[in-house]
């Protein structure tokens, strides 16, 4: 290859990297304006009218068992939303396709330890990706108007997808602490939303559906082994 070969090759390249670099920021600023007005205080979201559920969605587990601090504060969230009566309902959604790491149950343990009753926390096991959680919510657990909780930097995302596949959703932001790496969080959900962007537009099934389990039944349902055991 000549350097006139080189030269051209190294063009295509800069623009095909200034294209993307464009389409990046387009998409995300196109997430962000569209959500930003849905995020909401915990006093505001306790006024929203006939909300089916706070869907609360799953993170890191330590191996004990435990929350991690992002995924504590998420459910220190989501319990307040469901005592200060935003919504009914706890959709616990989050990773539980492996035998020794679960998600989900550790989310409803910590919410039954706060007293809320078994009948209201629903558990989705295969809520492995933000995107399959709120398609889940919508195509198995029926819902149509939901308050989203996680960390706010991640509230853009989820309510772009929620809105996108049909449901009415407001956001309430999780962050009662700093956390550390947040930096790479935030560089990687800049590349998080663009995929989400496309997948909104494709709209494929998750990795699991399933029979429907109507939220506002008995969350008992969604159990899978004994809770607190």
């Amino acid at each position: 290859m000549n350097k006139k070969h080189i030269r051209i090759a190294v063009c295509i390249i800069a623009c095909l990297a200034l294209l993307t670099g464009i389409a990046t920021t387009i998409i995300n600023i196109i997430v962000y304006a569209t959500t930003k007005d849905n995020i909401l205080s915990q006093e505001q979201a306790a006024q929203v009218q006939d909300a089916d559920c706070i869907l609360v969605l799953g993170c890191g587990v330590r191996e004990d068992g435990t929350p991690s601090h992002m995924l504590e504060d998420r459910l220190k969230r989501g319990v307040a939303l469901y005592e200060a009566q935003a919504a009914p309902k706890l959709l616990m959604s989050g990773d539980h396709g492996r035998e020794h790491y679960d998600e989900v149950n550790t989310m409803k343990n910590y919410a039954l330890d706060c007293g809320i009753p078994t009948e209201d926390i629903f558990m989705d096991h295969a809520g492995f990706s933000t995107y399959e959680s709120m398609y889940r919510a919508k195509e198995i657990f029926g819902v149509n108007k939901i308050i989203i909780v996680t960390q706010q930097y991640h509230l853009y995302r989820a309510l772009y997808i929620a809105e996108q596949l049909g449901m009415e959703a407001i956001g309430v932001s999780s962050d009662y602490r700093s956390y550390s790496k947040q930096l790479q969080r935030e560089i990687r959900e800049v590349l998080a939303r663009v995929k989400d962007f496309g997948m909104c537009i494709v709209k494929p099934e998750p990795t699991y559906l399933g029979d429907a389990i109507p939220i506002m039944g008995d969350g008992s349902i969604t159990d899978d082994k004994t809770i607190n055991e």
